[in-house]
Order: C-alpha cells, then sequence, then structure tokens
C-alpha cells in the first residue's frame, strides 16, 4: 500500500496541483495585499472612509449582550468583490501576453485528393486497358 501511495504521490499530477496550491496561496497575499494597500484606500476616498465592519445590531442588553455583525459581511463581500475584479484583471491580461507571444502558424492544406468522378474514369480506364483473357 505504501508502494501505490509513492506511486499516486510521484505522479505529475499530484506534483502540479501542489505547486499551484504553493503558488496560490503566494498570490492570494499580493492580491490581498494589492487589495488592502492599494485599491481600498482609493475607494475610501469617494465613499467617505466608511467603516463598514463596525455596523451591528444588538440582540440583548448589557456590555456582554449577542451582537448581529452585519457589517463584517457587508465589508467581507465588498473585499471578495474587489478581490475578484482584480483577479479577474489580472488573469484577462496574462491571457492577453500568451496570446501574443503564441503565433499562430499557418496550416498547410493536405493537397487535394482526386474527387470522386476522378477516381471512377481512372478505375475504368485501368479495366479497358487490361488485356482480355
Amino acid at each position: 500500500m505504501i508502494k501505490e501511495f509513492r506511486e499516486f504521490i510521484a505522479k505529475g499530477n499530484v506534483m502540479d496541483m501542489a505547486v499551484g496550491i504553493i503558488i496560490g496561496a503566494a498570490f492570494t497575499a499580493i492580491v490581498t495585499s494589492l487589495v488592502d494597500d492599494l485599491i481600498t484606500p482609493f475607494i475610501s476616498l469617494f465613499t467617505g472612509g466608511i467603516d463598514f465592519s463596525s455596523l451591528k445590531i444588538a440582540l440583548g442588553e448589557g456590555e456582554n449582550a449577542a451582537t448581529f455583525n452585519y457589517g463584517n459581511f457587508i465589508t467581507a463581500i465588498i473585499n471578495f468583490l474587489i478581490i475578484a475584479w482584480v483577479v479577474f484583471l489580472l488573469v484577462k491580461a496574462v491571457n492577453r501576453i500568451k496570446d501574443s507571444t503564441v503565433k499562430e502558424e499557418p496550416a498547410e492544406e493536405a493537397p487535394a485528393g482526386p474527387t470522386a468522378e476522378e477516381l471512377l474514369v481512372q478505375i475504368r480506364d485501368e479495366i479497358r486497358a487490361r488485356p482480355q483473357i
């Protein structure tokens, strides 16, 4: 069983997936920093610096009352939309660069073969040319 597991891990797909997860985690940190440090400050200029995370509804009386923190949810949705938009733009740019580097080679046309009528004429002529027994 250990041998089978070792063979499974050594397959290219599993290794590719592991590399993708590691790079994805690093990319997540980059995108999060891009959004938090560069894009969100510009958005706060337009919204007047509103911090939705402080919005909540108290579900009871006193300091230790449970709260319904809908502001955190709104903040998470806004962050998701910003991150999704930035990732979309990055993927679009990478695809454009990739497409511009890939040169399309003109497809060579296969030589046109004889048509069905030409083949039938050729067969007829060969039959006529055979000596009769």
